[in-house]
């Protein structure tokens, strides 16, 4: 889908008007204009503001709005204690998620049952609107619950808007943001934070120009043929398994970099999930707080595994399925999360026997699986799939391919099982030593004129 008048690459926390004039500006700002804990927050809703309207300025007075719309609810709720306000607030936020992401999919397949043609309408879809619309739903259940009060609307808006989460998460928790405003107290500077935030930042840059970026061509040159061999395909996708990986991770490392620059933490989203051992250890350390997510509005309310086996069966495939319709609006990305629904349940089926498989095993077929699927999700078209998986299992066109790739998705594939994780690396104690910073810097300078180059791509995740 298109995602505004602007080419996307102009604003990426990886493009040079970002590392070269947006950043800077804001942390100056930031630290040299705010003299309170309310004008540093005001500040940073301002530069948020002016991220997110650089990409489309038409969408900064949708993603006020949301956010006046999901505050005014939280407090009228808190007035009346009226049910029927959250359920009138978290059904806008659906219907505003439907109308963007969801009419040309619905209305198409609609369509295409009674075999009438559709072509789809030119909606442009608002950047980051699964992620800011869901962050607020998950605020409005909390308020209904009482574990959350209604906050001043400075806040609200700047935990909605906060840039380096705003586009592609992780998804906050309002206790996880907010009440860290208080802290920004004038003139304080929390270098040691700030420092690790930075080598974080520049590590995750790193990750998502020098490992994301290098892998994506060769995903695309796989996916593009229309009878891949084995090799072919099967160095697609492994090639789009490590970019996916390589480039989320990478983002939510920058998200959190970022933040902490400016005193702030946010939640953890990854874990090293390219070692889970089952697919429940996949979900526990993939993409975590869109799990946690799931787990506390979804699948516990559904039942959970508090009311048997089959039920706890069903929660799972129809939270995995939501899932997958979250992360795009095709029938591909359906199908991949109620494969993950049905593994699941596999899963958790077999522990019941009280055998688990040896972690060589069990990490084998986890990466087996995920792999496969990750071809699900890449494939725009279900013929797509179908060529690839065919290609896997050796029903494709045998072709050479070159040796170049195999040693990138060697190298991205050993770090990913093998490697520390960035966050490890920047919390470690030798972070913060002076001869570190040196080769910290040389990275960070190469990797701008890298991307200064034309080659940074845009982070897959913007698309949802």
């Amino acid at each position: 889908m298109p995602i505004g008048p602007r080419r996307a690459a102009d604003m990426l926390f990886s493009s040079q008007t970002f590392l070269l004039i947006f950043l800077p500006l804001a942390l100056a700002a930031f630290y040299l204009i705010a003299t309170t804990p309310g004008a540093r927050v005001l500040t940073l809703l301002a530069s948020s503001l002016v991220f997110y309207g650089w990409w489309d300025v038409r969408f900064v007075p949708l993603l006020l709005a949301t956010g006046a719309v999901n505050w005014l609810a939280a407090r009228a709720y808190a007035g009346t204690q009226k049910s029927a306000i959250i359920g009138a607030g978290i059904a806008f936020n659906l219907l505003l998620l439907g109308a963007f992401k969801y009419s040309n999919f619905l209305v198409g397949s609609a369509l295409a049952l009674f075999g009438q043609a559709f072509t789809p309408w030119d909606i442009v879809l608002p950047l980051g609107v699964s992620f800011f619309t869901f962050q607020q739903i998950s605020y409005l259940i909390d308020v209904r619950r009482g574990q959350a009060r209604v906050y001043g609307i400075s806040e609200f808006a700047c935990y909605v808007c906060f840039f380096p989460h705003l586009i592609a998460g992780p998804i906050i928790r309002h206790h996880e943001l907010i009440p860290q405003f208080a802290r920004l107290a004038s003139g304080a500077v929390d270098y040691q934070r700030c420092a690790r935030g930075l080598v974080l930042f520049i590590l995750g840059l790193a990750k998502k120009v020098w490992l994301a970026d290098q892998l994506a061509p060769i995903a695309d040159q796989g996916f593009a043929l229309a009878s891949p061999g084995a090799a072919a395909a099967w160095q697609a996708a492994l090639a789009y398994s490590l970019q996916l990986y390589f480039d989320f991770s990478g983002y939510s490392d920058m998200a959190l970099g970022l933040a902490g620059l400016f005193g702030l933490e946010l939640p953890v989203n990854f874990d090293a999930p390219y070692r889970a051992t089952s697919i429940r250890e996949f979900w526990r350390r993939w993409h975590m707080t869109l799990s946690r997510f799931l787990r506390d509005y979804l699948y516990i309310p559904l039942g959970g595994s508090r009311h048997g086996r089959r039920r706890s069966y069903a929660a799972s495939v129809l939270t995995m399925l939501l899932c997958g319709l979250w992360h795009g609006a095709g029938w591909t990305f359906i199908a991949w999360g109620g494969l993950h629904g049905l593994a699941v349940c596999a899963n958790r089926f077999w522990l019941t026997f009280g055998r688990p498989l040896p972690a060589v095993l069990g990490w084998s077929v986890t990466m087996l699986f995920v792999v496969v699927g990750w071809v699900l999700f890449r494939a725009e078209h279900f013929d797509v799939a179908l060529h690839m998986l065919r290609g896997m299992v050796g029903a494709g066109v045998p072709a050479v391919v070159p040796g170049a790739g195999w040693l990138r998705i060697a190298v991205a594939a050993a770090l990913a099982v093998f490697g520390p994780t960035n966050l490890a690396l920047s919390n470690h104690r030798w972070t913060l030593r002076a001869g570190v910073a040196m080769p910290l810097a040389v990275l960070l300078v190469a990797t701008t004129l890298r991307v200064g180059q034309g080659r940074g791509l845009d982070f897959i995740y913007f698309q949802f």
